[in-house]
């Protein structure tokens, strides 16, 4: 889990809250180790297919209560132009992440977004 939503989540009372952070952070993982090795295993995409499906299922939940984080969020500078999350598990495959610097930029955005979503919750 990323060091500043593990100390700001230490008190969250919602498992839900919880379960979807655990994927998301899992999404973002894989993002970045897509990105770096500019090639996406059979595993990669396996993991992405999974996670994928959860986070589709799961994330209406959450997306009217992290809008407006992520429209508050920047994203390579600029006010983000589109839902981060949505954005990030919306490719078919892993190997969209391979070398995509957009996949990249809204990390930050999302991460931004949960956080101050989790400082809600607490």
């Amino acid at each position: 889990m990323n060091p500043f939503t593990k100390s700001i989540a230490s008190r969250l009372r919602s498992r839900r809250l919880g379960q979807f952070i655990e994927r998301w952070d899992a999404l973002e993982a894989l993002v970045i180790r897509v990105y770096r090795n500019a090639v996406a295993t059979p595993a990669d995409d396996a993991e992405f297919a999974e996670l994928k499906r959860w986070l589709h299922k799961h994330y209406p939940d959450w997306q009217p209560r992290l809008e407006p984080h992520w429209r508050a969020a920047m994203r390579g500078g600029q006010p983000s132009p589109d839902d981060p999350f949505v954005f990030l598990f919306a490719p078919e495959r892993a190997e969209a992440f391979c070398g995509s610097w957009a996949h990249m930029q809204a990390l930050p955005a999302a991460r931004e977004a949960l956080n101050r979503l989790i400082l809600e919750e607490r």
